[in-house]
């Protein structure tokens, strides 16, 4: 039997017997201020990881524990409220947008696991969240998030969405070489004809969701454009006063919005009309989206096999390294080696974190001049990386580490 429940916002909800429910919607509503801080979030998403993972050392299996275990406490706090909570929300969607990159950086890093492979994976796993969603709770509306269950599949997709759209912005900026400054422009267009797609017509929870997933490889973008050093596309702000600044930013906002309450939902009750041709309109953006996709991935990727990229250095002919100058690498490689033959164990490993930073910032840039070259780089690199930073670090083993990778730099 069907119960009809009183709001204490005075609207009338349609909840099954034994449903959990609670009165007042848990998110908030789609306002301008929602949209900024989301994309301030995805842009502290990509520079806290690289902070916490570069800059204070911890490594990317420890970062992801640190930040799994702080997302899973701010979560709990999350669906024991009753209410939407400003603080406590955008503080969940912070950590759950620097786990979600994670969750990519650890299968492409640690894993191997190829871009292409990741994006086509989280896909997959966002679409299935979403049929399940709706299957279950014959809704996918952002307006009616007042069940547990609801609001269970509602931060599984918001998971997903963070980590697709690591994939996917990776893949673009890194795999194909496009850099962060193009990949932003690009997912800004993609942005803007959604936005106006959605104000003529298009299905509203089709517009919000696709939006969500391309404002993360948009502040993504953002932040490895104003971290990253100048010789690899960035401002060179780095990953610290970039998360600062917008940390800063987020807490002013929320502040804001926490006074106001200009994104509370006030109603509850949900327009059906909003479902009507979704289906149909989704096949087709998704079949528009693949189509293009395939065809600028096919196009671009012919355009770096046959070395017509203007974005190649120019140095890699002039010099006997297919990846071109390298000099940044076997400086930091030499000032580290010199540490450990000095025994000064926790210096080499501060200093070797340099190595990492700048090998990954240049990666967009030099995996295309040579995929087996780099490759073969990023594994002697990665052994220096286990051995300086195993729980006992090894001289002797450190030291041949870095002997191996300065002759393979050279």
């Amino acid at each position: 039997m069907t119960q009809r429940v009183t709001s204490e916002t005075g609207y009338n909800l349609q909840t099954e017997p034994g449903t959990i429910h609670n009165l007042l919607s848990k998110v908030p509503e789609i306002t301008l201020y929602f949209w900024i801080v989301k994309i301030l979030c995805t842009t502290v998403g990509e520079t806290a990881a690289d902070f916490l993972n570069v800059n204070l050392n911890f490594g990317l299996t420890m970062t992801s524990i640190v930040t799994g275990v702080l997302l899973a406490l701010a979560l709990f706090f999350q669906f024991k409220s009753n209410r939407y909570i400003p603080s406590i929300y955008w503080l969940s969607v912070v950590l759950i947008s620097v786990f979600g990159t994670l969750v990519t950086d650890n299968l492409t890093d640690a894993i191997g696991v190829p871009l292409e492979f990741s994006t086509i994976l989280f896909s997959v796993l966002l679409g299935g969240t979403f049929f399940l969603w709706y299957k279950k709770e014959k809704t996918l509306s952002i307006h009616s998030i007042f069940t547990t269950q609801r609001e269970a599949f509602y931060w599984l997709a918001i998971l997903f969405t963070f980590a697709l759209g690591t994939a996917a912005g990776d893949l673009l900026a890194e795999g194909l070489a496009l850099g962060y400054l193009v990949t932003g422009v690009i997912v800004a267009v993609a942005v803007a004809v959604f936005a106006a797609s959605w104000k003529m017509g298009l299905n509203p929870i089709l517009s919000f969701w696709a939006i969500y997933i391309l404002t993360r490889p948009l502040g993504a973008s953002i932040g490895d454009y104003l971290s990253q050093p100048a010789q690899y596309g960035g401002l060179g702000l780095g990953a610290t006063i970039t998360s600062l600044i917008f940390l800063g930013a987020i807490l002013a906002v929320v502040i804001y919005m926490t006074f106001t309450k200009t994104d509370v939902i006030t109603k509850t009750t949900e327009d059906k009309s909003i479902y009507k041709n979704g289906l149909k309109q989704t096949i087709a953006v998704l079949a528009v989206v693949i189509l293009l996709s395939g065809i600028g991935y096919q196009w671009r990727s012919s355009t770096l096999e046959n070395g017509l990229d203007t974005s190649k250095s120019t140095t890699a002919s002039t010099v006997g390294n297919p990846l071109g100058d390298t000099t940044v690498f076997t400086v930091i490689t030499q000032d580290t080696l010199d540490l450990v033959n000095q025994n000064k164990l926790s210096e080499a490993t501060t200093r070797v974190a340099d190595l990492e930073s700048q090998w990954d910032s240049a990666e967009s840039k030099l995996k295309p001049m040579s995929k087996n070259k780099w490759a073969e780089v990023d594994d002697a690199i990665d052994e220096v990386l286990h051995q300086l930073r195993a729980r006992k670090v090894d001289a002797t083993q450190s030291k041949s580490a870095l002997e191996a990778l300065l002759q393979t730099l050279e």
